[in-house]
């Protein structure tokens, strides 16, 4: 072994035994000195005491907390001088101040009138200098949309955050002259369904949308082919839990509806149909074959696919599967 070689095997040695010295005095700080019970801080009294023997170890500790007490969540939120966390969901990210609509001081009594006056013109100003050009404009409306859209569709927060994105993407790209700001906005809900996996039909979107529905497919086609968006063909499986869900399905009649999709997907079947009409075939076949009630009118209520699609997919599943129709 050469002495460079020497030289790092001792300074490795060196190393790992002042880590296991840290380790050691860590533990020993959390452990009581006088009956090794667990160690545990304080804050309203700023002191470290022991849970068994009520030792203090420590006291007369720096309280990092805030100066005021709160019994419940309104009076914590009332109280705290600390902002959201910035979103895109919101045209300045959530940076701007917003005044409050309810005409009360801060001590919760009515504003006079002179006051009520006041307040209304600051709001006028405020909502003015909050939008300082027509693209924030056009954002903060756009923005407003997609909120009122998701809220209809049932998305989740992550979902209205990636439409948000995508807008903000296709009007920095200058994609939105030619096109109404609903559309683009439809578009961009459509999208983030898709890309994170919680897909909503065309029909469903179009329904709580303001356009038409060949504007929505025309412009939603343009903004994935000009913003490059990477969105697999949706999967009938991803429909399942949600129509499962809104009928009310045993865990056995959704697990069957998933085989019976899986196994349609492997004989070839997906292609050239659609994923909705699989989905509404799957969980109507799924609960008959399990020897539980259901019929065609109430799928087709939930999943918004006629009865006649039902029936088609459905005698196509079950030929899939090998299994004669019930």
């Amino acid at each position: 072994m050469t002495e460079t070689q020497t030289t790092v095997e001792r300074q490795r040695a060196v190393s790992n035994r002042e880590q296991t010295s840290d380790r050691e005095e860590s533990e020993d700080q959390q452990l009581c000195p006088e009956c090794g019970g667990r160690l545990e801080s304080d804050t309203e009294h700023g002191e470290t005491i022991c849970t068994e023997c009520g030792l203090v170890v420590e006291e007369d500790e720096i309280d990092r907390g805030p100066e005021w007490r709160a019994f419940d969540a309104a009076e914590k939120d009332s109280k705290s001088r600390v902002g959201a966390p910035t979103t895109k969901m919101m045209h300045d990210d959530g940076l701007s101040t917003n005044i409050g609509w309810q005409d009360k001081d801060a001590y919760g009594n009515t504003l006079s009138s002179s006051q009520r006056e006041k307040m209304q013109r600051l709001r006028t100003w405020n909502e003015r200098f909050r939008t300082r050009d027509s693209k924030e404009r056009n954002l903060k409306q756009a923005l407003g949309e997609i909120d009122r859209m998701a809220s209809a569709l049932g998305l989740p927060e992550d979902i209205r955050e990636t439409a948000s994105v995508i807008y903000r993407r296709a009007l920095d790209e200058d994609l939105l002259p030619g096109r109404s700001i609903e559309g683009v906005s439809t578009a961009s809900v459509y999208a983030a369904a898709r890309q994170t996996g919680t897909p909503r039909s065309i029909d469903e979107v179009a329904q709580v949308s303001r356009i038409d529905e060949m504007e929505f497919k025309r412009t939603y086609r343009y903004i994935v082919r000009e913003l490059n968006l990477e969105i697999q063909p949706a999967d009938p499986v991803q429909y399942v839990g949600r129509f499962a869900s809104e009928l009310d399905l045993s865990d056995e009649s959704e697990q069957r509806a998933r085989e019976l999709l899986r196994t349609a997907k492997e004989e070839g079947l997906h292609s050239g149909k659609s994923p909705v009409g699989l989905a509404a075939a799957a969980v109507y076949a799924a609960p008959l074959l399990c020897n539980e009630e259901i019929t065609q009118s109430q799928v087709s209520e939930v999943t918004d696919i006629s009865e006649v699609t039902i029936r088609n997919r459905y005698k196509e599943l079950l030929e899939a599967k090998g299994v004669t129709a019930v």
